[in-house]
This record gives C-alpha cells, sequence and structure tokens, in this order.
C-alpha cells in the first residue's frame, strides 16, 4: 500500500506558481514548466499583455503583489480550491520606474507581501526561486588586477553586495527578507545581463545598428558578461529541483567578453556593412541621463535612461565567477554568438526588424 502512495505521488502533476508571467523572463519560464507537463499558474496583473502566453493549458491568477487584502484574498481562494503550489519562481519586479521608491514597492515590499501571506496561510511551498540581479553586487571590482594582462577580479557569490543603483537596493533589500526568514525554503538568482527573443532595451541597440550608428560611453576597458534567457530559465528549474535552500547563484554564459563583441555580433547578423562608432565620454552619458529623468517627470512615464542606467553603463567590471552554479549542474547551452543569432532571427521573423 505504501509503495502504491508513492507511485502517485511520483506521477502527480507538479503545480507552479511563475510571477511576472506575462514579462520577458516569465514568458519562457511559463513554457518551460509546459514542456515539463506541469500545471502552470501564471500571475498577471490585470491589464498585462499576455501575448506570449497563448497556450490553453496556462492557467492565470491575478495576485495584486502591493495589495495585502486582494492578495490575501486571492491566495485563500487559490488553496480552498487546490491546495498550494509546489514550485514557485519569482520573477516579478520592476526594472524601470520613475522613481526611485516604485522600485522599493514593487520589488522588495511585493516580495516580501506574498511571501509572508504564504507562510501565513500555510502555503509554503517546496522550493522557492527568487530571480534577483547581479546588480545588487554593485561594483566592488573595478580596479584591474596586478598583472601584465588587464582583467578584473570577478565577481563571487560570496562577496557583500554593495548595490550603487535603487534598482539593485530594491534586490538586495528582497534578497535580505528572504534570507531572515525560518523555514521558508529559497534559493536565489543573480543573473547578469539578460537577453533574448521579446526583450526590448537590446532590442533597442540591435535597431541602433540597423541604421549604422554604434554608441558606447567610456574609455577604460570594459569586461561584459551575458546570458540568455533559455539559459536563465534552465538554472531557475535546476534551482527548483536540486538546490539547497539558502544557496545564491551568480549567472552568466560563462565567458566575458569586451565592449564592442555583442554590437559587433548583430551588425554580422544583420548584415549591416558598416557603422558610424560613437564612443561618448561619461560626462556626456550623465548628462542625457539627466535630461532622460527630466523628461520621465514630465512624461510621467519610465525612461530606459536614467541615473541607474547611468551608474550601470559607467562600471567597467560585470566578470563573475560561475563556479557554485557549475557544481549545482548548470552548463549554459548558449554562448553570445549563438544566443545573438538567435534573438536577431527571432526579431526578422516578428518583424521587429
Amino acid at each position: 500500500m505504501h509503495r502504491i502512495h508513492q507511485k502517485k505521488e511520483s506521477i502527480r502533476q507538479m503545480k507552479i506558481l511563475i510571477t511576472g508571467a506575462s514579462g520577458f523572463i516569465g514568458s519562457f519560464m511559463v513554457e518551460h514548466a509546459l514542456t515539463l507537463g506541469w500545471s502552470v499558474w501564471a500571475a498577471v496583473r490585470p491589464h498585462s499583455k499576455t501575448i506570449w502566453l497563448t497556450d490553453a493549458r496556462i492557467n492565470f491568477i491575478h495576485l495584486p503583489l502591493n495589495d495585502e487584502n486582494t492578495l490575501r484574498q486571492s491566495l485563500s481562494t487559490f488553496k480552498e480550491k487546490e491546495g498550494r503550489w509546489d514550485y514557485i519562481i519569482h520573477a516579478a519586479g520592476l526594472t524601470k520606474a520613475r522613481r526611485k521608491e516604485d522600485f522599493m514597492k514593487v520589488n522588495y515590499e511585493g516580495t516580501r507581501h506574498l511571501v509572508s501571506l504564504l507562510q501565513e496561510l500555510g502555503m509554503t511551498p517546496k522550493q522557492f526561486v527568487f530571480i534577483s540581479s547581479l546588480s545588487v553586487m554593485g561594483a566592488p571590482k573595478e580596479k584591474p588586477e596586478p598583472s601584465g594582462q588587464f582583467r578584473y577580479a570577478p565577481l563571487c557569490c560570496t562577496d557583500e553586495p554593495q548595490p550603487n543603483t535603487a534598482y539593485g537596493v530594491s534586490k538586495w533589500a528582497a534578497e535580505q527578507y528572504l534570507n531572515s526568514l525560518q523555514d521558508f525554503p529559497t534559493v536565489i538568482l543573480r543573473p547578469t545581463g539578460v537577453y533574448g527573443p521579446r526583450e526590448h532595451d537590446y532590442f533597442l541597440l540591435a535597431q541602433s545598428i540597423q541604421r549604422h550608428i554604434d554608441f558606447s560611453v567610456g574609455f577604460q576597458p570594459q569586461e561584459i558578461t551575458f546570458i540568455y534567457v533559455k539559459d536563465l530559465v534552465k538554472a531557475a528549474f535546476l534551482a527548483l529541483q536540486q538546490a539547497q535552500p539558502g544557496q545564491i547563484f551568480l549567472l552568466s554564459d560563462g565567458n566575458t567578453y569586451n565592449s564592442r563583441m555583442f554590437s559587433d555580433l548583430i551588425q554580422r547578423q544583420l548584415g549591416v556593412k558598416w557603422l558610424l562608432r560613437i564612443k561618448a565620454p561619461l560626462w556626456l552619458l550623465y548628462v542625457i541621463c539627466q535630461f532622460g529623468e527630466l523628461m520621465a517627470a514630465i512624461t510621467h512615464q519610465p525612461c530606459t535612461l536614467n541615473r541607474d542606467k547611468y551608474i550601470i553603463l559607467k562600471q567597467r567590471n560585470w566578470r563573475l565567477d560561475l563556479t557554485t552554479a557549475l557544481q549545482l549542474g548548470f552548463r549554459p547551452e548558449y554562448d553570445l554568438e549563438a544566443g545573438v543569432n538567435e534573438t536577431i532571427h527571432w526579431y526578422q521573423q516578428e518583424k521587429w526588424i
């Protein structure tokens, strides 16, 4: 009888909640969970565009993370009908905002509301994966190593975070809250720059290169890292099922690139024969970003170029140590060339460019 019970448990369809499901990263998380045959619940806002979430197997749920009363009601209703989720990937978050306090309201307070109510209602999952960001690390290792060849020391998951952007501060606050909890199984992922189909910020670079303009800033050498969205998804599901609660993983494709590599690969894939390369000093970028914030205040819309973006673009060292992720069994499938080629092909197929 015990063996029969175990067999039923092993074939029971896993239930997973993915927050931020309508976003760039979240939509890929949903797709992967469906390929595993899991029962997928996509948390979206009432007015979210769900153009990437068309599979009939997706269950939608409204979880207003900054409205505790409505959130409690939504979670309670789910518990009455379905019990609890086996796994949760918390990918919801704000990456651009008009005001600094908006980052804290969504990225920190929203996370706290969700998790505290999960605990209160007895809905703690087997594993909770929090999609944080390499931005929580700040810029602690910006001086080159004392060697004949120019290199920065890589960032490690054991380094003390020193976030220097409003976005990074909000993510670090959420991490600290999660780490303070008793008996809540959390794994934290800190990916570097995530790119791929459906992403808009890197798309703007591709659009600029298609128009024969490549804009970069700073004259000091820069070492950059990336991770393709499908590799991030792979890491998240690996963490769900195999990581130990409390673990933190820095994520990239395992390579370090110079500041021109991304634009060079886009140029090659688009077949653009010539580029006007504009390298601006940091002070000019600062002026442009200040102007962007002014326009955001006037239009009441977040702007891509702001003070946070200035700090990110100014940072010279994005190298990271992948050792802990590799020990988990993470093996990136996409280097930058393969990822850029697939992304540009998607942009062209969807007629974005």
